[in-house]
């Protein structure tokens, strides 16, 4: 069973921001949710509670089966509150233990699978529905909001990628070395753009940004100029 959680109202567009790991998605959402003062929405968290109450059951998050059944006995409830992706499974509120890296090795075999893609969809979607929100993720604009009002794929080069991702995971306290995690990333690429569901890429009419050299206000001062009614 599955729960949306629709939050509260918020008048206002859905805006979406899509691109690979370490190009500054989340960051960028925060900002630009911020700004325009919308929720923003981390549709990667999604993947990732999956994956811990797939480890949590001991089930094999690469057997379609078995995430099939395990599925269909999972509440899950979604809230964003001041700028956090609030996730409640079957009760037990999971939000501080996604962020784990044995936790982000399994939900991108996770998010491979179409049953869970599937699973999920409605549970984003409701999240869109009284507008006002900034959701981030993968396929946020190609498949989640296809009719957002705006669209952006952020993009960097991989050396650039890799460095964040290392000063985030040390931040978090999970310390891992930078040729790991770039190494993480290339796989994580190849992934989700070979994936047959919802693979990563641009939507047709999103705008592309590359942020490897630019700070976090260039790349919101760049999207502001795309939104409707905002430039």
């Amino acid at each position: 069973m599955e729960n949306g959680g629709e939050s509260a109202r918020r008048p206002g567009l859905v805006i979406t921001i899509d691109g690979p790991a370490g190009a500054g998605k989340s960051t960028a959402a925060s900002a630009l949710a911020s700004r325009l003062g919308y929720a923003c929405f981390d549709t990667g968290a999604l993947y990732r509670a999956v994956a811990w109450v797939a480890r949590r059951a001991g089930v094999d998050e690469s057997d379609p089966a078995a995430m099939e059944t395990l599925l269909a006995s999972v509440e899950m409830r979604v809230s964003l509150e001041r700028g956090v992706t609030r996730i409640v499974m079957n009760g037990e509120d999971v939000t501080a233990q996604l962020r784990s890296p044995a936790v982000s090795q399994s939900a991108s075999a996770v998010a491979q699978m179409p049953q869970v893609r599937r699973w999920l969809l409605p549970v984003q979607r409701r999240q869109g529905r009284a507008g006002g929100i900034v959701a981030e993720g993968r396929d946020t604009g190609t498949c989640v909001f296809p009719d957002a009002a705006a669209k952006f794929f952020l993009e960097a080069d991989l050396d650039t990628r890799a460095a964040r991702r290392h000063q985030e995971a040390s931040r978090a306290g999970h310390p891992e070395r930078q040729g790991e995690i770039r190494r993480h990333i290339r796989e994580r690429d190849a992934n989700d753009q070979s994936r047959r569901a919802a693979p990563l890429k641009p939507a047709a009419d999103a705008v592309v940004i590359d942020t490897s050299s630019l700070t976090v206000d260039q790349v919101v001062e760049n999207m502001m100029e795309w939104i409707p009614g905002r430039s």
